[in-house]
């Protein structure tokens, strides 16, 4: 019994012995850094003819139907390529999450947004933030609205809640209320939605208090027209 090199093969008696897990590796690994591509499978076809039994040579119908096989194989890898790279070119301008694994051993999971997708040897590469990364880690896609939105909501819960309580609230303060309810009142339906109710009616109670120390001040009751008194939007929505 002779062994093919590098291929978890061996040839007995003239006919090449593949173990089952190669063979599972041809049928699942198409391109895959741990599988068998159509090198591997070409090279058990040389080496069985290198190796045959000269008193019983394999017949050219097995010949023919073994290179039917791994054109087959050929076609379903480039099937398979192209998918790959049709599936990462759709992760560009998208905020995506992958799990890497770092140079101890430990995962790590890294979000930023798709710059552009390169493809080498078979397998497609997506750069975040300057770094290359393997398109088969991502585990999650974030639509761009989405995180816009959900940015939007963060940047509103902190701005509201950095602000005193009710009953410390003085005219200091009437700037960044102005600029909150103008900034909700600025956002689409879809990007209010993602402000917690509490925080709403948090806001619409400062912006009547502010009203009301204006008033008190013998001020303008606000800089704006009068339809944009109040924040637009119910918080029992």
């Amino acid at each position: 019994m002779s062994l093919v090199s590098g291929l978890g093969a061996a040839v007995d008696k003239g006919s090449i012995v593949v173990p089952a897990t190669s063979i599972s590796a041809i049928t699942k690994g198409l391109g895959g850094a741990n599988g068998m591509d159509k090198e591997a499978f070409l090279n058990l076809l040389v080496a069985q003819m290198k190796y045959q039994d000269p008193l019983e040579p394999t017949s050219n119908t097995e010949f023919i139907s073994q290179f039917a096989t791994f054109s087959q194989l050929e076609q379903m890898q480039n099937m398979s390529a192209s998918l790959e790279l049709s599936r990462a070119s759709s992760y560009v301008g998208h905020t995506v999450t992958v799990r890497t694994r770092m140079t101890n051993g430990e995962f790590r999971e890294i979000e930023g947004r798709v710059d552009y997708v390169i493809y080498e040897n078979n397998r497609a590469f997506l750069s975040i933030e300057g770094n290359l990364y393997r398109a088969d880690d991502v585990f999650a896609v974030v639509d761009p609205q989405y995180k816009m939105a959900y940015d939007l909501a963060m940047a509103f819960a902190v701005a509201v809640n950095i602000l005193p309580s009710l009953e410390n609230l003085t005219l200091s303060y009437a700037e960044q209320v102005d600029n909150l309810k103008d900034g909700y009142n600025a956002m689409t339906a879809y990007q209010q939605s993602f402000i917690a109710n509490d925080l709403l009616e948090r806001l619409q109670a400062y912006v009547a208090r502010i009203e009301l120390l204006r008033e008190a001040a013998g001020g303008q009751s606000s800089a704006n027209s009068d339809d944009d008194e109040q924040v637009d939007g119910d918080a029992d929505d």
